[in-house]
């Protein structure tokens, strides 16, 4: 699910909404039972995490809903908006990251969370946007992302 205008964002640090929607489209092209979903563009703006939550569990209440994110993100989580009640509507998937480590966290936010087996990989969003990988052919995304950044010229 993508958010048209994250909070935490500048405006302007990224490409345009329909940009990130068709990289979303063409990464989870294929894979099976993955939706990519552009439900936050229904949702008032900005669209904070807990807004979203509250939605989908309105429009689908019988449901379990799991939010996934990496431990970059789970490392300031104290920081988001409502965490507390995010915490009490969801189970957090998080996803290990070089150079953090989850067992300085609060205990709140790891007793609801369960960190996910994976070779984690050291390249942030940051770095990807940055364009450093892609001449190297290092950037770790389908070829058809890569594609569709080059012929856009984003990043």
């Amino acid at each position: 699910m993508l958010s048209p205008e994250p909070p935490h964002k500048k405006s302007g640090d990224q490409a345009s909404y329909e940009h990130r929607l068709k990289m979303l489209e063409l990464a989870f092209a294929g894979i099976k039972n993955t939706v990519v979903s552009d439900y936050e563009t229904e949702l008032s703006s900005p669209s904070f995490t807990l807004q979203t939550l509250e939605s989908l569990k309105e429009k689908y209440p019988v449901d379990t809903f799991f939010l996934c994110l990496g431990e970059d993100s789970i490392s300031s989580f104290e920081s988001w908006h409502k965490y507390e009640q995010i915490l009490d509507e969801v189970t957090l998937l998080v996803a290990e990251r070089p150079g953090y480590n989850h067992k300085k966290l609060p205990s709140k936010i790891t007793e609801k969370a369960i960190f996910v087996d994976h070779t984690p990989v050291d390249l942030s969003s940051t770095e990807i946007r940055s364009g450093q990988h892609h001449a190297a052919g290092e950037i770790p995304v389908p070829k058809a992302v890569s594609d569709y950044i080059s012929e856009h010229n984003l990043y």
